[in-house]
């Protein structure tokens, strides 16, 4: 196993273990740190036939690292972002918005190193536009989700979502995320190109 391997799995597991170490609430932790769960079972399954590059890996640790803090203090109240709230005069503790931001920045990430390697799209002006609307289409899934819950769950679910009474949550929720996807294409692209020349 190589160092970054051990360094990758050493940061997810410890990370892992603080946030569920006393959270705010044990069952929104368990909502926000699922992903992180399903994707390291995803990323072991397809470890040995399909490896990812570094760029991909360490992105998809960082997304896991925001989920876990997420899940330990809920989205709505993560310590440095009320001391962001206060430094700035935010109305809202906006952790959730980095969150969304991410979830387009990583997952375009993902989508372009499979679609490169398994040659699926044609052309690098399809290839984005069909990046672009995956992710805003799996940030609106992930609304619909959010909302399911909270149908199900009630009021338990009110951390989960995180909207912190702005009307406008869900719509900008998805406009983060449309925007991450679009700024992760643009400024890592040539990066990811490199690294994925490495591999073929």
């Amino acid at each position: 196993m190589t160092p970054f391997k051990v360094l990758w799995i050493g940061v997810f597991a410890a990370t892992l273990v603080w946030s569920g170490i006393n959270p705010k609430d044990y069952f929104t932790w368990f909502l926000e740190v699922a992903p992180a769960l399903i994707g390291i079972v995803v990323l072991a399954l397809t470890a040995k036939s399909f490896p990812l590059t570094p760029l991909i890996y360490a992105l998809i640790l960082l997304h896991c690292v925001i989920l876990m803090v997420g899940g330990h203090y809920t989205y709505a109240e993560v310590p440095l972002f009320d001391w962001f709230k206060e430094w700035f005069g935010f109305e809202r503790n906006n952790y959730d918005k980095v969150g969304h931001f991410v979830q387009g920045f990583v997952p375009a990430m993902i989508a372009r190193e499979i679609l490169i390697r398994k040659a699926i799209v044609n052309g690098r002006g399809w290839m984005n536009f069909f990046i672009v609307s995956f992710c805003l289409a799996f940030s609106a899934l992930y609304e619909l989700i959010e909302w399911a819950v909270a149908e199900f769950s009630g009021e338990s679910a009110e951390a989960f979502l995180g909207t912190q009474g702005y009307v406008w949550d869900t719509q900008s929720d998805m406009a983060l995320a449309l925007l991450g996807a679009v700024v992760a294409l643009v400024v890592l692209g040539r990066w990811h190109d490199r690294q994925l020349s490495s591999i073929s």
